[in-house]
């Protein structure tokens, strides 16, 4: 574990020195941040009755700007080029020759590199956010027993998207190229995360779909419960999931990646 801890550290540390890459990131986030509002904001101009239990312009706004300063949190597109490097190159035969698990290090390190990413850009787009002008204003929390919520649901729906897109790489060990994997976890995860439409503004039938997979629970629920459209009683009754989709994720992913490891072939001195 010390292990791990220490390779958390250090990829941390390095990633928060990637500065100017964090100034460029918040200029892109604020200028989509902005246009993906003004679309929901002609949408919502248009419609003559809202559906049932969707999110009202002012939540909704506010989902947006949360995504926008946790995207590191919550894509699966966010990748470590240097650990697909390790595998199709053959140089995974010096990961293998460390002490110890080859899964626990590398999700130190994914871990390590979505929190740094997030570190640098977060903060600046939640503060200039807070202070915008109506209606692109990002609301606060009720009370601080939801913004606790918020906190802990965001932080276990982190934890699951690094279990998930650490399949991502695995897969990688079979088909020797991260284009693929890369392309259906990312479209299909985003968008049933509720990061490309909102769950509540989906169709019923989808909805029904959404909510038996776990990617709803790394941004939908965080989200929902800042803005307060999920209520905290429902949020206490969701954590247990966010606990028991994470642990089966990571049972599953060690598995698997036990299973690749056996299959390795590396040519070469």
């Amino acid at each position: 574990m010390r292990a791990y801890v220490s390779v958390f550290r250090l990829r941390l540390a390095n990633g928060l020195q990637y500065r100017s890459a964090a100034l460029a990131g918040i200029a892109t986030q604020f200028f989509w941040g902005f246009i993906i509002i003004m679309v929901f904001q002609a949408f919502y101009a248009q419609a003559q009755s809202p559906p049932p239990l969707s999110l009202s312009l002012s939540q909704l706004i506010t989902y947006v700007w949360l995504q926008q300063a946790f995207l590191s949190f919550i894509m699966l597109w966010f990748r470590d080029n240097e650990l697909f490097q390790l595998i199709t190159s053959g140089n995974i035969a010096y990961e293998l020759c460390r002490p110890n698990g080859i899964y626990g290090f590398w999700y130190a390190k994914l871990l390590a590199q979505r929190l740094a990413s997030a570190a640098l850009r977060c903060f600046p787009i939640l503060v200039v956010a807070l202070f915008l002008p109506q209606p692109y204003r990002l609301v606060t929390p009720a009370d601080p027993a939801t913004f606790l919520l918020f906190v802990v649901t965001l932080t276990l729906g982190l934890l699951i998207l690094v279990s998930i897109s650490m399949l991502i790489y695995i897969s990688t060990f079979i088909t020797m190229s991260a284009a693929g994997s890369l392309l259906m976890f990312g479209v299909l995860g985003e968008f049933l995360a509720g990061v490309v439409i909102p769950i509540p503004l989906m169709p019923s039938w989808l909805k029904s779909i959404v909510y038996v997979l776990p990617f709803r629970l790394t941004a939908d629920l965080p989200f929902r419960v800042y803005s307060g459209h999920i209520p905290k009683w429902q949020a206490l009754e969701l954590i247990p999931l966010q606990l028991l989709w994470l642990a089966a994720l990571i049972g599953f992913g060690k598995y698997a990646m036990g299973k690749a490891l056996r299959r390795v072939v590396v040519q070469g001195g």
